[in-house]
């Protein structure tokens, strides 16, 4: 492949931009592997696999900080990965998918760019019915677009106000990595093309959720994660709507 080295590096700053606000960058892989013509038989699983271990990271890092929240977490999740596995058989021309995601995506963009900070001090109380209601409805459409969800979840939480930016950054860190998984061995039902270069992608990966984890969970304030997580949003519109990856 042409341009490794660049792709090298690009991979890593992915990793960190995704993990620093609680994604995994599944969107992000993607996209970088597309660019860079890897076979589209292996992007997949390559992007679900990078997804597990910088969403682990970024949700071990957060969770030592004292942000996560098990009680918000279960409704969503115990929602969430039935439906992606059963999101996941459902064959469904997946470009009209992300063609509206992609537009739907803008709308938390604006609000966190241009309608001023979401003040930690308004956080409601959770429903539950409507939280398992949002967490079958993500992991559906996470089943159907190959993500783990985390990029839907994250701006629900917090235009609900159910959360602040770091603990939204923490659930929805362990949100992607039970939804990925799930992802991952409905893949392995059907049979997983593995290559070599995939262990140096884990390691770089890795390497960036790490580091963007850490700094995300113990140095970035709340407005600078807004700004990043509003960043990885446009990120995925770009991706969405302007490329066939």
């Amino acid at each position: 492949m042409d341009y490794i080295y660049l792709f090298y590096v690009l991979l890593f700053f992915v990793a960190f931009l995704y993990s620093s606000v609680g994604h995994g960058g599944a969107s992000g892989y993607l996209a970088l592997m597309a660019i860079f013509s890897i076979a589209p038989e292996v992007m997949k699983p390559t992007a679900l696999l990078l997804n597990l271990f910088v969403s682990l990271t970024s949700f071990i890092q957060f969770y030592r900080g004292g942000y996560f929240r098990m009680k918000l977490f279960l409704p969503f999740a115990l929602a969430s990965v039935p439906m992606a596995f059963v999101g996941g058989l459902i064959t469904i021309d997946a470009s009209v998918y992300k063609k509206i995601l992609g537009v739907l995506l803008l709308i938390p963009v604006a609000r966190f760019l241009f309608f001023g900070n979401i003040s930690v001090d308004e956080k409601k109380k959770h429903s539950l019915p409507l939280a398992i209601i949002i967490g079958a409805v993500i992991g559906f459409l996470s089943g159907l677009i190959g993500i783990g969800g985390g990029i839907i979840l994250s701006p629900v939480l917090l235009l609900l106000r159910w959360a602040d930016m770091k603990q939204t950054a923490a659930i929805s860190a362990l949100f992607i990595f039970v939804n990925s998984l799930s992802g991952l061995a409905g893949q392995l039902t059907k049979g997983i093309q593995f290559t070599n270069d995939m262990y140096l992608y884990v390691i770089i990966a890795f390497a960036g959720g790490l580091a963007g984890a850490y700094w995300g969970a113990m140095r970035l304030k709340q407005e600078w994660l807004k700004n990043a997580l509003a960043i990885v949003l446009l990120i995925a519109v770009y991706k969405l709507l302007f490329t066939q990856a």
